[in-house]
């Protein structure tokens, strides 16, 4: 478990790195498919062989996606060691124990002795509470301030999103871009004076509009699946949150006795 927590910390820490990981990890993934794939799945995923190729709208959009992917990683981990935290046994549990001023010591040494003490909720939750009524005595302000800290990480895990949320608008974003880019070419293409006597011009000007709106394609599917696991990891670490709040509840709020 502290290897766990050594690892959660560290990717928290190193997010950027993790991102610049990524990026590198997606620029390989282009460079894959470019010598993988046949020539028509080429121009739809890659946009090969168009102007600028391989600057193309389609592996900029591969290479945010993988970013987005790396994001994911560090909040799918995230998630995984919260859950984990409720396994610890930080205070008991069984039905009959009360806890008075003088047992709480013990247990928020324990707590705070913990390599996870300053990074997942519920051992930050239970330090707040004892702190709290060791000072109040009172189990009325001890609970106020476990609701008032419940609402302030649930901001903080919104938060912990802001990034993932801007890649899954920008995704998208690079699609239609590509699109608009696309159609201004292929009307440019039209409107040359050198192009009106070919008697192709209608076939290149709609390929070359199927390839820009292939682009959008290619982003909307991705930016959906990114959209997807941000939902999956977000519940996650929420319903993490949720549960630590209701096991301080249960087994450090309600077992308060003052003499």
């Amino acid at each position: 478990m502290a290897r766990e927590n050594v690892e959660f910390g560290g990717l928290e820490r190193h997010r950027q790195l993790i991102a610049a990981g990524c990026t590198a990890i997606g620029v390989l993934v282009v460079a894959v498919l470019h010598f993988v794939l046949p020539e028509e799945p080429a121009k739809i995923l890659l946009d090969r062989g168009g102007i600028g190729y391989p600057f193309s709208v389609q592996n900029c959009i591969w290479v945010v996606f993988a970013v987005g992917c790396g994001e994911l990683f560090v909040r799918f981990r995230a998630g995984r060691a919260e859950q984990d935290q409720l396994r610890r046994n930080y205070l008991p549990e069984d039905e009959r124990t009360v806890l008075q001023a003088q047992d709480l010591g013990e247990i928020y040494r324990q707590v705070r002795s913990t390599s996870f003490a300053s990074n997942c909720f519920l051992p930050r939750l239970i330090q707040r509470t004892i702190l709290q009524f060791q000072s109040s005595r009172s189990i009325d302000q001890a609970s106020t301030l476990l609701n008032t800290s419940m609402e302030m990480y649930l901001h903080e895990v919104d938060l912990r999103y802001n990034m993932l949320r801007y890649l899954t608008w920008l995704v998208p974003s690079l699609g239609f871009i590509g699109t608009v880019i696309g159609m201004g070419r292929a009307l440019a293409f039209a409107g040359d004076p050198a192009n009106a006597q070919d008697p192709l011009l209608l076939n290149e000007v709609t390929r070359r509009l199927a390839i820009s709106f292939d682009g959008t394609f290619l982003a909307l599917v991705l930016a959906a699946l990114l959209v997807f696991l941000t939902n999956i990891a977000q519940s996650r670490e929420e319903h993490a949150l949720n549960r630590a709040g209701q096991y301080c509840l249960d087994n450090l709020v309600n077992r308060l006795y003052v003499a």
